[in-house]
């Protein structure tokens, strides 16, 4: 089971006054647009989203086809099979915007914890 890039999610309440204390930590702005709530920060092969306004609480996010650079690979374990693998072991996803054969998709999960993890497709 491949996951592909990984990151965290962070629900923050001043978009603006967190990028600045990422960059202080080493954090460059990656993508992202502060006029849409969000910035993806990167720091050598760490990744961190900053979104404002966007969740309730902070999600572990993995990327399936992407390496930790957003770029495609080859031979990742597509979002359709992960989800139908979890399932099977008897893990529920809570939501899933999964559809057709290929292409982009997405589906959640709650850790034992109450810690929502996203596997989210952009290919």
């Amino acid at each position: 089971m491949k996951l592909g890039c990984f990151s965290v999610s962070l629900t923050v309440k001043d978009l603006n006054k967190s990028k600045e204390f990422y960059q202080k930590l080493g954090f460059e702005v990656f993508a992202g647009e502060e006029s849409h709530g969000f910035l993806i920060m990167k720091n050598g092969d760490t990744n961190i989203g900053l979104f404002q306004g966007m969740f309730d609480k902070n999600i572990l996010t993995f990327n399936p086809g992407w390496n930790q650079s957003a770029e495609n690979v080859d031979g990742f374990t597509d979002v359709r099979d992960l989800c139908a693998e979890l399932k099977a072991k008897g893990i529920e996803v809570v939501e899933n915007s999964v559809a057709g054969d290929a292409g982009p998709g997405s589906f959640s999960v709650i850790d034992p914890d109450g810690n929502p993890i996203l596997f989210d497709q952009h290919v």
